[in-house]
């Protein structure tokens, strides 16, 4: 039997960062972009180098079993659903990677000196690009119109590492029920 059903070696690829860039962040409210190739909007700020272990997403479906008297599973709603995005951040001398990380009103700059105090003030909703290209040499970009920062790894200062940032962003629904839109180029 031929056609699409063959197993074929250029349907899989791996995603590389953007050369210009592939981590960006811009305040809550921003428009997302709708395609993988459009120039974002200059509200999108780069926040530089991931490392190595690039980018992790976790979709996580929650559903309950329900069982009918015999012990028949009749049913199986889902109770919870839940996207996440991982990464760690290199580039720690970068302003808007730190505040990103500590929140923007606890960051400040005088006279060449940066100060960037810590608290247990609750981080914003962010809008977040990813944009990578495939092996195939075509965009491949992430939007997540809703995302804070859920969790933020140790910080590690060693002198054979750069120090980085590991976060994680969870998405939350936009008006249309979405956490996140992913767009490839064909």
């Amino acid at each position: 039997m031929a056609g699409t059903n063959l197993n074929n070696a250029a349907n899989v690829s791996t995603g590389k960062p953007k050369l210009t860039g592939a981590i960006f962040s811009a305040v809550s409210g921003t428009a997302i972009p709708t395609d993988a190739t459009t120039a974002l909007a200059e509200a999108f700020k780069c926040l530089g180098y991931g490392s190595e272990d690039g980018l992790t997403v976790g979709i996580t479906r929650t559903s309950e079993t329900i069982k009918s008297w015999g012990g028949d599973t009749v049913g199986t709603p889902q109770t919870e659903y839940e996207e996440t995005y991982s990464f760690t951040l290199i580039e720690s001398l970068r302003e808007e990677v730190v505040k990103v990380v500590y929140g923007d009103d606890n960051v400040t700059s005088s006279n060449g000196l940066r100060t960037i105090t810590s608290n247990s003030k609750e981080l914003p909703q962010r809008a977040w690009v990813f944009d990578m290209m495939s092996s195939n040499g075509k965009a491949k970009r992430i939007a997540i119109p809703n995302g804070k920062v859920t969790e933020i790894g140790d910080i590690t200062y060693v002198d054979n590492e750069p120090v980085g940032f590991e976060l994680t962003v969870t998405a939350t629904p936009d008006a249309a029920g979405n956490c996140s839109y992913t767009y490839d180029e064909e």
